[in-house]
């Protein structure tokens, strides 16, 4: 009779909670009915991130209770940081938008910029749509060949603004490796960069992903048109075993620690991030959306002929990286502020 009971008692937990799902789900199906999600990218059209928004837009609303629509907005500025810093302190903190950035808005407000005004622990973390091996490359016209040639010559490379990755990387490689980038800032985004080394405007990029040239700019390769000088990441790409990995060349373990820090975000190469907030039932609710939708046939359809490379990484592992590093002891994040040269 006791067994019964338990049983019973089991049985009613599981349906009062199974009913409790149901009502939240209902709950979010009701809010998004007939909404206009907004995807933010910040970035100008044309790039990597325009691409898997407007395939994120075309296909999520397939997953998301309510089926709502979706619209794909553009708002460059600071290598991204002005999205997050809308998304943070003025977007809706509803779930009818969210947005996509550079990798490193999460540690951004670490490395010393008095400007940035969010905590990237607070973010509704929704997921990343790939991992990213990043590469740093000089044009075929230029003098540095290689990572030695750049350690001795001077090579001039752009960024979108003193906070965007190609910034920071390479000034953390010129105090940790002793290269000579000079960084030439103002570009909108990683299209204008890309197409001032091609007019031979500048010397080269260090911060353009190995996918992007893989899909986008094949004839680079085969024609031999840029120099890969290094990549950055928390390892080597399977495709490129011979390109130096330029957290090798730390030349003490608290160099390579400060590496690691600032390569961490490549796990989360493409996030999606939500305005801190949210109703926890809908920012779960995007999640398994997001997570969906980089699984579905129709989407990967779109993502190939989009030369996009898809890898879902879930947005409570992004929301864990972030926290991981904010966790970091002061005196390394103080220092990684330092070396990366993060305006004030």
């Amino acid at each position: 009779m006791q067994g019964f009971r338990l049983r019973a008692a089991v049985m009613a937990l599981c349906m009062i909670v199974a009913a409790i799902g149901q009502a939240r789900a209902d709950e979010v199906a009701d809010f998004y009915k007939d909404k206009l999600i907004t995807i933010l990218v910040g970035y100008t059209p044309g790039g990597s991130a325009s691409f898997y928004s407007q395939a994120l837009a075309k296909h999520m609303g397939k997953f998301l209770p309510g089926h709502p629509k979706f619209v794909v907005q553009h708002m460059p500025g600071a290598g991204g940081l002005l999205m997050a810093d809308h998304l943070y302190n003025a977007a809706a903190r509803d779930g009818t938008v969210f947005g996509i950035t550079v990798r490193t808005a999460g540690i951004a407000p670490l490395l010393g910029n008095a400007n940035i005004k969010y905590d990237g622990r607070k973010f509704g973390w929704i997921g990343s749509a790939a991992v990213e091996y990043s590469t740093c490359f000089s044009w075929k016209t230029s003098q540095v060949k290689t990572l030695a040639d750049a350690q001795k010559k001077e090579v001039i490379v752009g960024a979108a603004g003193a906070d965007a990755t190609a910034s920071i990387w390479p000034r953390a490689v010129n105090a940790l490796v002793g290269t000579k980038f000079k960084i030439v800032t103002g570009y909108p985004g990683s299209n204008e960069v890309v197409l001032a080394v091609e007019r031979g405007e500048i010397d080269g990029y260090c911060s353009l992903s190995w996918t992007y040239i893989k899909l986008r700019k094949p004839d680079w390769m085969a024609e031999h048109k840029i120099n890969l000088l290094f990549q950055m990441g928390t390892g080597k790409h399977p495709d490129l075993p011979d390109v130096p990995l330029i957290s090798d060349y730390a030349k003490t373990p608290e160099d390579r620690q400060l590496f690691d820090f600032l390569f961490a975000p490549q796990e989360m190469g493409r996030p999606f991030l939500a305005p801190p907030g949210l109703p926890p039932a809908r920012l779960a609710a995007l999640r398994i959306a997001f997570e969906r939708t980089l699984k579905d046939p129709d989407f990967l359809k779109d993502a190939e002929k989009l030369n996009l490379e898809v890898e879902h990484v879930p947005g409570e592992r992004v929301q864990e990286i972030v926290e991981r590093l904010y966790a970091l002891p002061k005196a390394v994040i103080d220092r990684a502020a330092q070396v990366s040269g993060a305006e004030p």
